[in-house]
Formats: structure tokens, sequence, C-alpha cells
């Protein structure tokens, strides 16, 4: 699953937004399936806000979710992406997600290929973006 398409703000030419297709898909209340998004790169805002939060204190895995939930801007039909939308995606859908974030998000040149490499693992400790099942 791709990265499928990159925009460009014209007057600077730095690529802000990511048009993504998810691995499975989020399956909303009604049963309908979406698959494809628009994530945005992260803002320091996007990166410190989510660490006041009571859910992070307490679970510090849960910052994933909270920052996916503010960078990503469309998926599917969705009205509106929350946490909930977030915390119901299958895990091979947040492990993309998680992989994209890194890759769009980090200082080094964005690989846009789909693959993932260790220099993106150090980035995402950093951060305190974790796949599942990391410490």
């Amino acid at each position: 699953m791709a990265v499928s398409n990159m925009h460009a703000t014209a007057a600077i030419g730095l690529q802000t937004e990511v048009e993504f297709t998810l691995p499975k898909g989020y399956v909303d209340g009604s049963g309908m399936l979406h698959r494809q998004g628009v994530m945005r790169l992260a803002t320091a805002a996007d990166e410190i806000l989510p660490l006041r939060d009571p859910r992070v204190q307490q679970n510090a895995a849960y910052l994933t979710i909270i920052v996916l939930a503010r960078v990503i801007t469309r998926l599917g039909s969705l009205p509106e992406i929350d946490t909930r939308v977030i915390e119901g995606l299958f895990a091979a859908d947040l492990d993309y997600l998680q992989r994209l974030y890194e890759r769009i998000n980090s200082s080094e040149e964005s690989d846009t290929s789909g693959n993932d490499n260790s220099d993106h693992g150090r980035a995402r400790a950093q951060r305190g973006m974790r796949s599942v099942g990391e410490a």
C-alpha cells in the first residue's frame, strides 16, 4: 500500500499532505469500509500537546493514537477523525500509519517507496511513537 500522492504548497514547495490507502481499512458502525485517506505533516503542537492528556500519562502508548487522530485529515467519507476511529483500526493499519507518519515527518529525505529502515525506527523511538509490541 504505497503512498499514492504528495501535495505541495506552491509558494514554498513544501510537501504538506500525503494521500494513503490502508492495507485493510476502517469499518465504521454501519459496516462501510474506509481505506483512502490523507495525512498532513505534524506540527510541534501535534507532538507536544498530547503529552498533557491523562490517557497518555496513564499509558504512554496512547500517544500514538492521539497524534494520528490529529494528523489524519480524511479517511474515506468519515465526517471526523478522532481517537475512537484510530482505536478501531486493525493492527496492520495502525502499523502502516505509524510508519507513514515517521516517513513523512522525518528530518531526513522523505522515502515514499513504502520501505522502512532502522533510521525511521530510531526516529519513532525518539518521538515516542512506537509500534505495537515495542517497549
